[in-house]
């Protein structure tokens, strides 16, 4: 062992055993790390270029308040977003207080009563279930009679386009796709297959609108589905970079996005009104860093894939798999490994470390929910965290990772707390 992992031992009391165990592992996985380093220094270019072609100044950085008129430093923002998605516009806000709701703002922004909703991709994660109606909730779009089908995917997790065909009618006005896995237990989608799907929806349909969940996707891969009629995530995930306090994101097509923005403030006002409050130097520097720390987060994943196949579990992505986010799904099949494995998480944490995570009951989730959060910025899910619904087959979901040294430290724990377990 080198001296990191020495000082793994020595001064964290992480076993010998376990440190060994995420060293020789580190060692297997050279090559795909160093391919996620490539694919990291492509995406920095992408962000540059557009960081550069919007003529960013420290101008950009001044605080706006109120109702945010001609606020150039959110104008520059948006145009970097857009530029470095492959969009025709993009809204980012503070306002937006996570994925689902940027999600929610681009599907009532679009949809209208009668129409119908189809995700040709199965169900969508557990927080979007009472905003469409799955779950019946006041004032979700089911209520407005907006009607939903899904499409379930095949065994092997891909999609089934003979049962997609046949689900679009007349009717569907807009499909969902989901590209992370959320609490299942499936690959998550590549931009090809997101690309290959939407082009099979539109060859049916080119009026149906696609809008893609890309939460846990940003700059996971060389592009993003710029194909989409609209993306949608959360800057407390990969394209804040760790350094984002809060906010999320709609781009797309103009025409759309500017529906969403409709649904954010009002018809009439859309992208005109939201002041920043001061975070665009922020929020802008934590998107520059975005593909370093998300090339971190996706040797984490690996990392840890790697590691907990040694000691005999079933991971998914497997260690050396082509990856399109960086969610890694490990199933522990007791609820004590997956309690210690979300310890062992949160104990090598740089902010409450001496918390220990309990199973609680979550709003949008229909179980219980265990959480390793140890981060700066509550909820930040670029940050190493892990999670699990306290059900069978208890599959935890790690993520994130802002350096690749706490990676190391945070998985080793994990491990060690695990292998402790009887």
């Amino acid at each position: 062992m080198n001296d990191f992992y020495s000082y793994l031992t020595d001064e964290f009391g992480v076993s010998r055993e376990a440190a060994e165990l995420v060293s020789q592992t580190e060692n297997d996985l050279r090559d795909y790390f160093g391919c996620a380093d490539e694919t990291a220094a492509y995406n920095q270019l992408k962000v540059l270029n557009a960081m550069r072609r919007s003529r960013l100044s420290d101008s950009h950085f001044l605080f706006a308040s109120g109702y945010g008129y001609n606020d150039a430093g959110r104008d520059a923002l948006e145009s970097v977003y857009a530029d470095a998605f492959g969009t025709e516009a993009a809204l980012v806000r503070p306002q937006l207080i996570s994925g689902t709701h940027a999600l929610t703002c681009a599907l009532f922004g679009c949809l209208r009563p009668g129409d119908e909703l189809l995700s040709p991709v199965g169900k969508p994660y557990d927080t979007l279930e009472a905003v469409i109606g799955i779950r019946p909730r006041s004032g979700s779009l089911a209520e407005y009679g907006i009607v939903y089908k899904q499409v379930e995917l095949n065994e092997d997790g891909s999609v089934d386009f003979e049962g997609v065909a046949r689900g679009i009618t007349k009717k569907t006005k807009m499909a969902t796709i989901q590209r992370s896995k959320g609490y299942a237990w499936r690959p998550s989608l590549t931009v090809r297959q997101i690309e290959e799907l939407i082009s099979f929806i539109k060859n049916i349909d080119p009026n149906i609108i696609c809008l893609v969940d890309n939460c846990y996707g940003e700059f996971a891969e060389k592009s993003e589905s710029s194909c989409a009629d609209l993306l949608a995530g959360s800057l407390i995930k990969n394209p804040g970079g760790g350094l984002a306090p809060c906010g999320g994101y709609v781009a797309g097509k103009k025409e759309f996005v500017e529906l969403a923005a409709d649904r954010l403030t009002s018809p009439g006002l859309s992208y005109e009104v939201g002041p920043t409050l001061g975070m665009t130097r922020t929020l802008l520097q934590g998107f520059f860093l975005a593909p370093q720390i998300v090339g971190s987060a996706m040797k984490c994943a690996a990392l840890a894939a790697g590691a907990f196949e040694k000691l005999g579990y079933e991971t998914l992505p497997k260690p050396s798999d082509a990856r399109s986010d960086i969610v890694q799904a490990i199933k522990l099949l007791t609820p004590e490994r997956a309690l210690a494995f979300c310890k062992g998480i949160q104990s090598a944490a740089p902010v409450d470390s001496f918390a220990t995570p309990l199973p609680a009951p979550m709003p949008g989730y229909d179980s219980e929910i265990i959480m390793a959060s140890g981060s700066f910025t509550q909820g930040s899910s670029i940050e190493l965290s892990a999670d699990a619904p306290m059900k069978e087959p208890y599959i935890v979901y790690m993520q994130g990772g802002l350096t690749f040294a706490h990676a190391k430290a945070g998985v080793a724990n994990a491990a060690d707390s695990v292998m402790k377990v009887k």
